[in-house]
């Protein structure tokens, strides 16, 4: 069921020339976005934006050779050296947070805020990465022979590449970039094929910083960093390159069905950040204000195009016809509309495509039996081409049908529950296992949740929703969602390789585990 509210006094302007100024701003040159074949859009208008020069496949083999003798070269400069690097990318970054975080914002959709935090998150794993340019540590390790130590040192892995979704199309960038470049790694990146002008931003930027790297007289090598524009072929070629060891790729499960094999047929690294039909459960104790406003941001927040973006909802009996209609009348009511405004919460889909699946998803929980709430499409003048949303909110019996599935738009499934441990079995009962949340004020349901029969996920909290991770800590999940790690304590040895060296210091050769082997 397809429902059209028509807005014919409330229109957007065009977005055109804004991309532009903010581009010079950024130090994108216009021939880069003018005259190429791939299109850039903008969700808020619908309107083309660009039209960026894609990159041939031979052309991204030569890119890819030249960021291997770069890494050949980049290896030998100090780690603490490397994090300089990172440090003046993190001051560019922070020069031009508005300007990037607003083109973020035209480019994705998002609200203000978002775009600029999104930034900020860039900004806060270069000060992480800095700081971790002097602790790349390995160990001593007790040795059973006399005269003897034993270490294990990390070494530089070489070619990093990046894949990288529409949803967050600069900070999953940087949380892989800042780290592998203080490893030692080159970095050879591919954006979206739906957000290349943010991704030639950050080109320009990581450019500006490498110069002035170099003006303050050190070294780095040519081809350092590369950005391959096009696309499934390129990325194609990416995944399957010899002198590429590790690829971080973020996308749908789907996409890392085909990359991870294709990865481990070759025995190169996968740091695979994919999909998350995420779950929280609200029991009986819960705060009902906090858990409102925390269900409220996770589910409808991005439009509903998180990774970590609330789907399933189990609340508990108590507590579910005082929570419930709470809900209804936010989703009834939240601001939807252009994201570059004051006050506007929910912005656009990204396209066509993905209002077509939240569509047929919402079909899909009507045949099942789900009372849906919202979920139709919101026009506004001088934006025929964009796909605006009333989120949806579907109150349905049991886990079935569609919300076994992540369907990447503002859809959030409500689920009664009664028994605390059948409820914890519904929230792992599903392919996915990346975020998950308990709002609750008994200490041993939160303590359950997060132990070893608690959640499956690799991101479990306690009265926050499951949006909204810090880069301090490991970010990624289990099961379909891939197992990779980004970001966090020890996320570094990702892009490391890791040596084992023991040192005989005395006269003797004593053989481990009490072997014999002498000869005359």
């Amino acid at each position: 069921m397809n429902i059209t509210t028509n807005a014919p006094s409330r229109s957007i302007k065009s977005l055109g020339g804004e991309a532009d100024a903010l581009l010079k701003t950024l130090g994108v040159t216009r021939h880069r976005y003018t005259g190429g074949k791939l299109i850039a859009r903008s969700p808020i208008t619908g309107e083309i934006t660009g039209h960026v020069h894609e990159i041939s496949a031979p052309d991204a083999q030569m890119a890819i050779d030249k960021a291997h003798a770069a890494f050949l070269e980049w290896r030998l400069v100090p780690a603490p050296k490397r994090g300089e690097l990172v440090r003046l990318l993190g001051e560019e970054l922070r020069a031009n947070k508005a300007a990037l975080g607003r083109l973020v914002s035209i480019e994705v959709g998002k609200i203000a805020s978002e775009g600029l935090g999104e930034v900020q998150e860039m900004i806060d794993i270069c000060d992480f990465a800095v700081g971790l340019s002097r602790q790349l540590y390995g160990l001593t390790i007790a040795t059973e022979r006399s005269e003897h130590r034993m270490m294990e040192s990390w070494h530089p892995l070489g070619v990093t590449g990046i894949i990288s979704a529409f949803n967050f199309p600069v900070a999953v960038w940087s949380w892989n970039a800042a780290l592998a470049l203080i490893c030692g790694n080159s970095i050879v990146w591919k954006p979206s094929e739906k957000t290349p002008l943010t991704a030639l931003a950050t080109e320009a930027l990581f450019d500006r910083a490498l110069a002035r790297f170099k003006a303050e007289g050190d070294k780095a090598p040519d081809g350092l960093s590369a950005v391959l524009f096009g696309g499934r072929e390129i990325g194609e070629i990416l995944v399957d390159h010899a002198k590429v060891p590790l690829v971080s790729a973020t996308g749908s499960t789907a996409m890392g069905r085909m990359v991870g094999p294709r990865l481990a047929k070759r025995f190169a690294r996968a740091i695979l950040e994919l999909g998350g039909n995420n779950a929280a459960i609200v029991a009986p104790t819960a705060d009902l204000d906090l858990t409102l406003r925390g269900v409220a941001f996770a589910a409808m927040g991005t439009a509903g195009q998180r990774c970590t973006t609330l789907r399933r909802l189990f609340v508990h009996e108590s507590v579910y016809e005082t929570l419930v209609p709470r809900l209804k009348r936010a989703y009834e009511s939240v601001p939807v509309g252009d994201p570059l405004k004051d006050g506007t919460l929910v912005g656009p889909l990204i396209d066509a495509a993905a209002f077509a699946s939240m569509q047929n998803a919402l079909s899909a929980a009507r045949a099942a039996g789900g009372a849906v709430l919202g979920g139709e499409r919101i026009t506004y003048d001088g934006a025929d081409d964009a796909y605006y949303v009333r989120p949806a909110l579907v109150e349905i019996a049991g886990q079935v049908g569609p919300v076994e599935h992540e369907t990447f738009a503002p859809i959030l499934y409500v689920i009664k529950y009664r028994d605390f441990d059948t409820v914890l079995e519904l929230h792992n009962a599903v392919p996915q296992g990346l975020s998950s949340s308990i709002f609750t004020n008994d200490l041993r349901e939160a303590e359950a949740f997060l132990s070893v029969r608690g959640s499956d996920c690799g991101i479990a909290n306690v009265n926050i929703g499951p949006s909204g991770a810090e880069i301090g800590g490991a970010f990624g999940g289990e099961k379909e969602t891939g197992g990779g790690r980004e970001s966090g304590s020890d996320s570094w040895k990702a892009y490391m390789r890791r040596a084992t060296n023991t040192i005989n210091f005395g006269r003797t050769l004593p053989l481990a585990q009490g072997v014999k082997f002498d000869v005359a």
